[in-house]
């Protein structure tokens, strides 16, 4: 008996995405001076929802260059600073946010600090529920970086609340 794989069929309707950045803080990884080719996030449109998908974020200034070498809490205030950046251009605030990865070059080392740093910034921002959230160790994708996150927003656009 031979079973044959279902068809699927194209999407019928696409999902409507877009490119997000604010320059103001952070510049685009095309910009660097070996270009990489991401996106510093992603904005996806459905059915009144809007889900922010935002990239690995670091201690990147708007030229490209990391700032605060060596200092791994100015290093992750820099990476928050440039997270809520990307979200306020969207229209969104760290309330949206529902999901991070936090990305430590040395876990055993900075996760007492990158614990006390996080629970003041929620704290400051006024988090209740906090967001799900993972930590891991990990190289990054610069021997100088000591964090990088990612974070997931989810909000209802404003055709939604009307």
């Amino acid at each position: 008996m031979i079973l044959e794989a279902p068809v699927h069929e194209t999407a019928i309707s696409p999902i409507e995405k877009r490119a997000i950045t604010n320059l103001r803080v952070l510049n685009e990884a095309y910009d660097y001076p070996k270009p990489s080719s991401f996106s510093r996030g992603m904005r996806v449109d459905h059915n009144g929802m809007a889900t922010l998908l935002i990239s690995g974020t670091a201690s990147i200034d708007e030229y490209g260059v990391s700032v605060h070498i060596g200092d791994f809490r100015a290093q992750m205030r820099r990476t928050f600073r440039n997270i809520t950046a990307l979200l306020e251009a969207e229209g969104a605030t760290w309330h949206d946010i529902v999901r991070t990865t936090c990305y430590l070059r040395d876990i055993e080392r900075d996760y007492a600090v990158f614990n006390e740093e996080r629970t003041a910034f929620y704290r400051q921002q006024g988090l209740d529920p906090l967001p799900a959230s993972t930590g891991i160790q990990a190289i990054l994708c610069r021997p100088e970086l000591l964090i990088e996150v990612e974070a997931i927003a989810m909000f209802r656009t404003q055709s939604a609340k009307e």
